[in-house]
């Protein structure tokens, strides 16, 4: 089994290096980096509990969300820091960039629980054996994107990077919709792929230097349609701020 789970560890680092980004269904992320999927599945009810987002500057109603920071060392392991705002540049994210953020903070029964804590901790591992850091500056949002309105838009600002050095993107779950296509394409040329993530737990990782993202959007299919995310963002030159990169950002 040992052996196992390090031919999929390096199976995906390859994936990673090759091509900038790699999918994980739901078995796959839980063997590469020791998963209790059934811990993380009782997670997924905090997802019902989101305060409605306020900032969408395209006057929509349809995304709910909370988002919480934290520091991540081998020595220390995963470390929540103080609340802070969510801060992008404009040449990030032309919508909203250039704002600061609040956002009601991650549930402490989820952000301190074995499950969160294994999932983001390991996929601070994961990313270091790609690029050797002593800390990540860690970035967590839980998402929900609704049709109560119509139609939910997953990433209004477009096909984006996020300024960071790696992105996962988590599906927790959907729900009586149709659409969500992921996009994944070279930041510097042409090529892309595009899919669906329909399985809950499965997962995609980006390096973020190299491919721009975006998610379609998505329509009803049915009564009380969903679409639930958790997305990390890891960077090793600290939480971007606008009076600049604050990497002393210190843990609770």
């Amino acid at each position: 089994m040992g052996n196992d789970r390090e031919c999929d560890r390096a199976g995906l680092l390859a994936r990673l290096e090759s091509g900038g980004f790699a999918l994980l269904q739901p078995a796959a992320a839980a063997a590469t980096l020791q998963l209790d999927l059934a811990s993380l599945e009782r997670l997924r009810a905090s997802w019902e509990r989101l305060p409605r987002d306020a900032y969408l500057r395209d006057g929509g109603r349809y995304r709910s969300r909370r988002h919480s920071c934290f520091v991540y060392t081998a020595a220390a392991g995963l470390e929540a820091v103080a609340p802070r705002a969510h801060w992008q540049p404009t040449s990030y994210n032309a919508l909203h960039g250039g704002m600061l953020r609040w956002f009601e903070p991650i549930e402490t029964a989820v952000s301190a629980s074995a499950a969160w804590r294994q999932l983001v901790g390991s996929l601070g591992e994961l990313f270091a054996q790609l690029q050797p850091v002593t800390r990540w500056h860690i970035e967590a949002h839980q998402f929900r994107i609704d049709t109560g309105d119509g139609i939910g838009r997953p990433t209004p600002e477009g096909a984006h990077r996020d300024g960071v050095d790696f992105v996962a993107v988590v599906l927790v779950g959907r729900h009586a919709v149709r659409g969500g296509e992921t996009r994944v394409f070279e930041a510097q040329g042409s090529s892309g792929v595009r899919f669906t993530m329909e399985r809950p737990w499965s997962m995609l990782l980006m390096d973020d230097a190299r491919v721009i993202h975006e998610t379609t959007p998505i329509q009803a299919s049915g009564a009380h349609g969903v679409r639930d995310t958790l997305v990390l963002t890891y960077r090793a030159r600290g939480f971007q701020a606008p009076d600049g990169e604050e990497s002393q950002a210190r843990p609770l």
